[in-house]
């Protein structure tokens, strides 16, 4: 069956109310632009979105946030959105602030089927409260669970029609990991080519993790965020 579609709404069937969803991106660099606008349009709710920060006012992830549809917010950056910090002295947002390797690593962990794993980072601030400690060796660890989610929706350079993956320059952050942690991998890319196209070097997310593929229909320029 092909994993190519040019329905924004057919390639989000698979998010559902109550979902956690990676949404890869570091602000808007590497974002799945047209299938996160493609989720403010869709009617969901309580949402757990997993992504270094909820997008911008107003843009990406934010615009996802003002609608009310994000219940709890996973990541490191969140300052970026002034809402965020809004919606949740009122109440109406739930966040959990993990450092940018530890989520890395989390989502890692995830890919690779591990329940979770012991880091030095947060040890002795808020960020341990409530979680497991363990001294190996003299030194104390707190435990961080993996990161796994219903549905990721990354955002790649190119795919080839197996769903083969490379990614561009520093827009490639968070996507890889995001790719292995997820039951259903839905990705937006600039070009879809035959096999044998890409270079086998150059690919980073083998398509055996891929399900879905749409072509982007929105980019990141100098001038903020256009429509093809």
């Amino acid at each position: 069956m092909s994993k190519i579609t040019d329905s924004i709404e057919e390639a989000l069937s698979h998010v559902e109310s109550g979902n956690t969803v990676l949404v890869g991106g570091f602000g808007l660099v590497g974002a799945p632009l047209s299938l996160i606008e493609g989720l403010t349009e869709k009617d969901v709710k309580d949402l757990t979105i997993v992504s270094n920060n909820l997008g911008e006012s107003g843009k990406g992830l934010g615009i996802l946030l003002n609608q009310n549809k994000i219940k709890k917010g996973i990541g490191s950056y969140f300052t970026s959105n002034r809402d965020v910090g809004d919606k949740y002295q009122k109440g109406e947002i739930e966040l959990e602030l993990l450092p940018q390797g530890t989520l890395a690593e989390s989502m890692r962990a995830g890919g690779a089927g591990l329940g979770g794993y012991y880091t030095t980072t947060g040890v002795g601030t808020d960020l341990a409260k409530g979680k497991e400690e363990r001294e190996i060796d003299g030194v104390t660890y707190i435990f961080e669970k993996a990161i796994r989610a219903d549905v990721a929706l990354i955002r790649a350079h190119k795919a080839d029609t197996l769903g083969n993956l490379v990614y561009y320059k520093t827009a490639r952050n968070f996507n890889p990991l995001m790719a292995t942690a997820a039951k259903k991998v839905i990705v937006e890319v600039d070009e879809i080519v035959q096999p044998g196209e890409l270079n086998p070097e150059e690919i980073v997310t083998p398509f055996l993790y891929v399900d879905v593929i749409i072509k982007a229909q929105q980019i990141l320029t100098n001038e903020g965020v256009v429509n093809r």
